[in-house]
């Protein structure tokens, strides 16, 4: 290599370094001051989620969500800027995005309808709700499930999306409860005294409301009893309390009172073959 073949290729390589020197400086640039900036937002995020008190698990998996896509980004940011061509990459990552999305379509259903269930609250863990065919107690509600415990103590876990596609019957959300019974007596009875035993069981228990007052009235006349409708007011944890103990205090009451409370009965009569 004569000397203006190397004087050529120096003058080459330093053309070179110049431009791509340049190129990897701001691409390093974007890929540290992007990394910092990304590390932020997500931190921020995750302050304002725990502010907002966002169940942890929701609010770890949306911080991190966030700080991959910013990542992804800047990462397509710097492979644009050292010259790669990042066009291919987009149709790549897209054409993954696409499949994965419906590999997990069910999934992103259940997560999406759990931000739902976190940002509207339509329940929260303790209240006692009917939903997706499923009646319990609200225990916790996870990224893409919801965790009920029934009355009798079974776990119930339901997919958030099944919750968020159906009616929520939430019936803990007002505080008090309406206990709804029926209480039958004999036809021959005097229904006002009736009546007015039953007033008095509701009025001596003080776990039933004064306001809104208890009902208590007629409700039907059935083929073997004068039925009454007896809904008195409660609170949400006393509801199952109440229910049971009024039922057993009111027929109590009735039969010290001598108030007949009937059952279905049927005459039979038998008649003699004369000719046998």
């Amino acid at each position: 290599m004569d000397t203006e073949q190397a004087q050529e290729l120096i003058t080459k390589l330093q053309e070179w370094g110049a431009e791509y020197g340049i190129r990897l400086i701001g691409a390093i640039a974007i890929l540290l001051v992007g990394w910092w900036v990304a590390k932020l937002i997500r931190r921020v995020v995750q302050r304002m989620l725990d502010r907002a008190k966002v169940d942890p698990i929701i609010s770890k998996f949306v911080a991190s969500v966030t700080y991959i896509g910013l990542m992804t980004f800047i990462l397509l940011a710097v492979l644009s800027k050292v010259g790669v061509e990042t066009t291919s990459f987009m149709v790549v990552i897209g054409g993954a995005g696409l499949a994965v999305g419906l590999a997990l379509q069910g999934s992103l259903a259940n997560l999406a309808a759990g931000l739902l269930i976190i940002l509207f609250r339509p329940f929260t863990a303790g209240d006692f709700i009917g939903a997706a065919g499923e009646i319990g107690t609200v225990e916790a509600v996870h990224i893409f499930t919801t965790i009920l415990v029934t009355p009798d103590n079974k776990t119930v876990i339901i997919p958030n999306a099944k919750l968020t596609g159906d009616n929520i019957v939430n019936y803990s959300a007002k505080g008090t409860r309406r206990v709804d019974l029926v209480v039958g007596v004999a036809y021959k009875e005097d229904l006002q005294k009736a009546k007015t035993v039953i007033e008095g069981v509701l009025a001596a228990d003080e776990r039933i409301l004064k306001d809104p007052a208890p009902t208590v009235a007629v409700l039907e006349l059935a083929d073997s009893s004068v039925n009454f409708a007896v809904r008195p007011w409660t609170e949400v944890a006393n509801y199952w309390a109440v229910y049971f103990d009024t039922l057993q205090a009111v027929k109590t009451k009735l039969d010290e009172v001598g108030i007949t409370i009937p059952f279905p009965q049927h005459d039979v009569h038998m008649f003699q073959n004369s000719a046998a």
